[in-house]
C-alpha cells in the first residue's frame, strides 16, 4: 500500500486551517462563521492524525476524538445562539448583534 508523505497531510492541514480563518474574519453570517470554525477544527484534527501517523502512535487519533466531541459541543451551542439572534433580530448578520445589548 502507498502512503502520503507527511508533508501534504500537514500542508492541506495548513491550507484548510487558513481558508477557514480567513472565512471568519471576512464573512458576516454567522452560519458561515460557524462553518468556518468547523473547518479550522477539522483542519486541526487532520494535522493531529498526520503527526500521530508519522511516527506511529495512537495520540493523534485521540486527539481527534477529542476534537470531534468539542466541535459536537461547539455546533450545538452555537445554533442556539444563532436561533436567538435570528429570533430577536431578524437577521443573521454579526454585526447586527451589537444591538442586543442590555
Amino acid at each position: 500500500m502507498e502512503t502520503i508523505a507527511v508533508e501534504y497531510g500537514l500542508v492541506l492541514a495548513g491550507t484548510l486551517f487558513a481558508l477557514g480563518l480567513i472565512s471568519v474574519l471576512v464573512r458576516r453570517n454567522v452560519i458561515f462563521m460557524l462553518i468556518s470554525v468547523e473547518i479550522m477544527l477539522n483542519a486541526a484534527g487532520l494535522a493531529f492524525i498526520v503527526a500521530g501517523a508519522r511516527w506511529g502512535q495512537a495520540d493523534g487519533q485521540v486527539m481527534f476524538i477529542f476534537i470531534v466531541t468539542m466541535a459536537a459541543a461547539e455546533v450545538s451551542v452555537g445554533l442556539a445562539l444563532i436561533l436567538q439572534i435570528y429570533h430577536q433580530l431578524k437577521t443573521l448578520d454579526s454585526d447586527a448583534a451589537d444591538k442586543m445589548k442590555g
